[in-house]
């Protein structure tokens, strides 16, 4: 789009332009860039109101694709033209209000959002009429708000309200698309307020407006379905909710992409409720010790007095609300929704790997409490004793705790938050968006331990919000990283496997071989990006995390572990001689063909997909090769040359 100062901005025009391309392919990115050109278009005509507008438009557009750091700085920039606008006490005023807390709320700046939310709603009141839609839209947002903040009944007040309003305005409320998404977001608050039936009974009207009316692709259906995954959690219908989950992502992934939290959030919960149908057998009846029906968690008594092993992140769940949430109830009522809980860092149980065998050493049990800094100074060594004495009972003695995971490195109890994550990466926040060379000092196993496990509660967003932060790795550093493992997998597998096999230095090419398989497992998590499926975790687990991602639904790359496990295996006879390649001995010929082969299938699907990412357009089967494309899409020129 161009104009100059004298050419008037066709509004209209603009945004019909805009709702074209939302319904075309590549939309996200076709978008933004129609939505920066309008800005420029807009400010070279003078309109300001025009501008206004599509501020609001990228507002939503950034928020939807959980480009956070760019909603904080729009927000600002939204209110400070409203305000030179004029625009206090119209409704458009309190629509740009409305957008600017929605924006901080997804963002997990709740303080900010509540206060534009509260601006929002006394503008909204006073400008718009009972039955205006946007006056519910509200209403059901800062329910979200209360809701992650830990006032659930204040939540569902807003959403009642909300749906109150639709209701009263619509012409069909059981084909209406507004109702069925309060519908949802009030089947997710009765949850959490363990009203299982009103919630099922929400969710299975939202799904039923989507369906008849044809809208089964609409993003908020996706939302509808995992609304309805979570009822049938909670009530111990396991099959049906990893069903439905499974159904949610697709809907998810294209509307927001795997990059958005919305993704990251539906793919946690499939895995979730994947992991709880495992454990009982695949089955949706539960027996003694199974899953209990109204909370999806092993009940306390009946995991307690259980033979089998209890995985560790669900005795952490059960122990906190067993014994920590009760015990803060009752004993601070002053940290009342300030204390987040769950189970992070290091350790096999955060990232749901352990086993019996696992609770031989640092596998007590217990969970963790993050507070802020003013409460932990507070309250923090008080509550820390009270952990001890009524949470140790419940602990298994049995486990030896190793110095490394004893007193200051302990790995539950009472934290400040940046403490905690200062402990795992040596920095109390995450590097900034403009701080690669920060980013690239934290590996990937540091950055996994900082973002595994689960987060149980988190009423002020506190701790959630820095482990996000983690999580959200800038594209330039996620490409550079990936550059040097293409590179990698190049020289030590494609390049040294076969050279050193011809030298006849089979111990050389064992180190090769995990070199490249180590690179490998990076560049597939690397691929799935970490905001949605996380980071590699430490070496032992390489290929317990690779199977576990591969089996989750719209996977990239789920056959790489198998190849990966090909070639190890291979590697064995190639590399020092063994059976099933004839009579040729060591580093025989046909084992170190059927060893370089297996390289190069791995090699071809990771090639294979950076060109369905659009990372490269090379059919080069020479990784080095793509690493140089890879590179090339690189902005930040001092990663583009490491």
């Amino acid at each position: 789009m161009t104009g100059t100062q004298d050419e008037p901005f066709d509004a209209a025009v603009f945004l019909a332009r805009l709702d074209q391309i939302f319904a075309e392919p590549d939309a996200p990115a076709r978008a933004e860039r129609h939505l920066l050109e309008g800005r420029a278009a807009a400010q070279r005509a003078g309109d300001s109101g025009a501008d206004l507008t599509i501020l609001n438009e990228l507002l939503g557009l950034y928020r939807s694709l959980s480009r956070h750091g760019d909603t904080a700085s729009l927000a600002g920039e939204a209110i400070a033209l409203a305000d030179a606008l004029g625009l206090a006490g119209t409704d458009a005023y309190a629509t740009t209000l409305i957008n600017v807390a929605t924006a901080h709320r997804a963002a997990g700046r709740h303080s900010q959002a509540r206060e534009a939310y509260e601006r929002a709603l006394t503008a909204a009141e006073a400008t718009m009429a009972p039955t205006d839609r946007r006056l519910a839209a509200l209403h059901n947002n800062l329910s979200i708000l209360l809701s992650e903040t830990g006032d659930l009944a204040g939540a569902h007040e807003q959403l009642a309200t909300a749906l109150g309003i639709l209701e009263a305005s619509s012409v069909d409320p059981e084909g209406d698309l507004d109702i069925a998404a309060t519908l949802t977001n009030l089947s997710l608050v009765c949850h959490d307020l363990g009203r299982a039936d009103e919630a099922a009974r929400h969710a299975a009207r939202a799904t039923e407006i989507f369906r008849d009316g044809g809208h089964e692709h609409d993003a908020h259906f996706g939302a509808a379905l995992a609304g309805q995954a979570e009822a049938s959690f909670r009530m111990g219908r396991l099959g049906e909710a990893v069903r439905l989950y499974s159904e949610a992502i697709g809907i998810v992934e294209a509307s927001y992409g795997r990059g958005s939290d919305a993704y990251a959030v539906t793919a946690e919960n499939l895995a979730l409720a994947e992991a709880a149908l495992a454990q009982q057998g695949g089955s949706d009846a539960t027996g003694p010790g199974g899953v209990s029906l109204d909370t999806g968690e092993v009940p306390l008594a009946a995991a307690a007095a259980s033979a089998t092993h209890e995985p560790g992140l669900a005795r952490a769940r059960r122990l906190w609300e067993g014994v920590g949430k009760p015990m803060l109830e009752e004993r601070y009522p002053e940290l009342r929704g300030r204390v987040a809980a769950g189970l992070v860092g290091h350790g096999s149980e955060c990232y749901g790997f352990d086993d019996a065998l696992s609770q031989d050493h640092d596998f007590a049990g217990g969970f963790c409490l993050w507070l802020e800094a003013e409460d932990y100074l507070a309250w923090g060594a008080r509550l820390q004793a009270d952990y001890e004495a009524l949470v140790a009972p419940h602990l298994d003695a049995a486990s030896i705790a190793t110095a490394r995971a004893s007193g200051a490195a302990r790995r539950t109890g009472v934290f400040e938050v940046g403490d905690f994550f200062a402990g795992i990466t040596g920095l109390r926040d995450a590097p900034a968006a403009d701080a690669p060379h920060e980013w690239m000092t934290l590996d990937e196993a540091t950055l996994a331990a900082a973002t595994n496990g689960a987060v149980f509660a988190d009423p002020l967003g506190a701790f959630s919000a820095v482990r996000g932060r983690f999580l959200r790795m800038p594209d330039d550093v996620r490409l550079a990283r990936l550059g040097q493992r293409l590179g990698m997998m190049a020289q030590a597998g494609q390049y040294n496997v076969p050279r050193m096999l011809s030298r006849g230095d089979g111990p050389a090419a064992w180190l090769a071989v995990g070199e490249f398989v180590r690179a490998s497992a990076s560049a597939v998590f690397l691929l799935n990006r970490p905001q949605a499926v996380g980071y590699l975790p430490y070496y032992k687990w390489h290929l317990a995390a690779l199977r576990a991602l591969a089996a989750r639904p719209a996977t990239r790359l789920p056959g790489v572990h198998a190849r990966l496990e090909d070639v190890m295996r291979l590697a064995s006879a190639a590399c020092f001689g063994g059976a099933g390649f004839g009579e040729g001995g060591k580093g025989s010929a046909p084992a170190r063909a059927a060893l370089e082969e297996a390289i190069e299938r791995a090699c071809a699907e990771v090639a294979a997909e950076l060109r369905v990412q659009r990372l490269s357009d090379s059919d080069e089967p020479f990784l080095e090769a793509q690493r140089a494309r890879v590179q090339a899409r690189i902005k930040d020129q001092w990663l583009r040359e490491l």
